[in-house]
């Protein structure tokens, strides 16, 4: 199983197999064709607003640093040195003028170049060509910013494709269109493969049953979006293509602002009025309805409702996944604590969602130990219908997303 894998094989319409979460083999070819040759999120670019600031990153298991130049333009830069491959930058955030590595003194500078070179009369090369290795593609889309090491990965407005207006959706909860992720990263590590988490996170199954003890103890916007019966469930899941999918809770959304743990929005007239000025009263007060969106942006970004997520996979049993509030810029103090609180309540340390999450992914990882199973994934393929713009919509119960998900890693897998 672990050398060339039949992909068209162990990935069907309606099942896949145990091996592509445990094979070395198929985790060092996800790496390959999805890492390294398509498009990666790779951080906000509120989180490196001046030139110089820098913030270090892993795409897939390469350490990069995503800063901004002396001139404010994006970069991301392998984060090794050209002449022994140390770590060049072990700080998680700063602001630097270069970089220089602690190994032999070598100094670049923000865009890459070799500047300085200690004892150079024993140096023979030429400096324009030992410089750090900036990856080609870096972009951005409100903000959020993603990277490829392959030049001919194509434009990220084809990658994210439907996704846009996702993310415009989120952007939309700021009166001012921007978010900022200014609060901090929490790390948490799974002992399970790293396509269990974008999976799990928008199935819509798993909440009754996963959740259980959350929802007998504390009432919350996902009683009417995840645990009614089935008939009564309204929230949605959606395929957007490229494996980009959601859990559209916002038709089950009566009252304003109760994603966020409200009855009304009556709290925040400020917020209220900053939005009707931005964006007009009917979109506004749809916006303050309908909520956030709770999207993954294949492969490894996951906008969490009001908190941003990222999968970092650390081999075929083990990731990591960070997570930080979604801050929103031009509205109260008061409003990003209250989001802030949230995400701590949702997924940080002692939060309620989170370990429940990470123990069935644990579990379900032990359970394939073997790589010798077949995981369904039927369930709703009768009921699923077609959406505008060549997207699939389910039951939120159903698997609509995972088939996905696992559709465009076929295709990406099989190349």
């Amino acid at each position: 199983m672990d050398s060339s894998p039949d992909y068209s094989r162990l990935i069907q319409s309606d099942s896949v197999h145990a091996s592509l979460y445990t094979s070395q083999a198929v985790y060092r070819e996800e790496l390959e064709k999805i890492f390294y040759r398509g498009w990666v999120y790779v951080g906000h670019e509120s989180e490196i607003p001046h030139p110089g600031d820098f913030v270090r990153r892993n795409i897939g298991e390469e350490p990069v640093i995503l800063l901004r130049d002396r001139k404010g333009e994006l970069r991301v830069l392998k984060n090794r040195c050209s002449h022994r491959a140390n770590l060049i930058c072990s700080d998680g955030k700063g602001n630097a003028k270069n970089f220089m590595c602690p190994y032999h003194g070598w100094v670049f500078s923000l865009d890459g170049q070799l500047l300085d070179v200690p004892y150079p009369q024993g140096f023979s090369r030429d400096k324009s060509e030992s410089g750090l290795v900036a990856l080609p593609l870096v972009d951005s889309y409100q903000g959020f910013v993603f990277a490829s090491f392959n030049a001919g990965a194509g434009t990220l407005d084809a990658h994210l494709g439907n996704a846009k207006q996702v993310i415009d959706r989120a952007v939309a909860m700021s009166p001012v269109g921007r978010i900022k992720l200014t609060a901090g990263w929490v790390k948490h590590k799974f002992y399970a493969n790293w396509k269990m988490l974008p999976e799990n996170d928008t199935d819509g199954y798993h909440v009754n049953f996963v959740h259980a003890s959350f929802a007998k103890v504390l009432r919350s916007h996902y009683d009417d979006a995840a645990l009614q019966a089935e008939e009564d469930l309204e929230s949605e899941t959606i395929d957007w293509g490229n494996g980009h999918t959601e859990l559209n809770l916002g038709p089950s959304y009566k009252n304003e602002m109760v994603w966020l743990g409200y009855t009304d929005a009556s709290r925040f007239p400020g917020y209220v009025a900053a939005l009707e000025q931005a964006y007009g009263h009917g979109r506004a007060h749809e916006t303050l309805r309908a909520g956030p969106p709770h999207t993954v942006i294949f492969p490894n970004l996951f906008i969490a409702e009001m908190n941003i997520v990222m999968f970092e996979p650390r081999g075929p049993n083990e990731c990591v996944q960070w997570h930080t509030p979604m801050l929103l810029e031009g509205v109260s103090d008061d409003l990003n604590e209250r989001i802030l609180r949230q995400c701590e309540a949702a997924l940080g340390p002692a939060g309620f969602l989170l370990a429940d999450d990470g123990t069935i992914s644990e579990r379900q990882q032990i359970a394939l130990k073997s790589g010798n199973a077949w995981l369904d994934i039927s369930r709703g393929e009768q009921r699923e219908k077609e959406g505008p713009g060549d997207i699939r919509v389910g039951h939120v119960t159903d698997e609509t997303t995972n088939r996905g998900f696992w559709k465009h890693y076929r295709r990406l897998l099989s190349r």
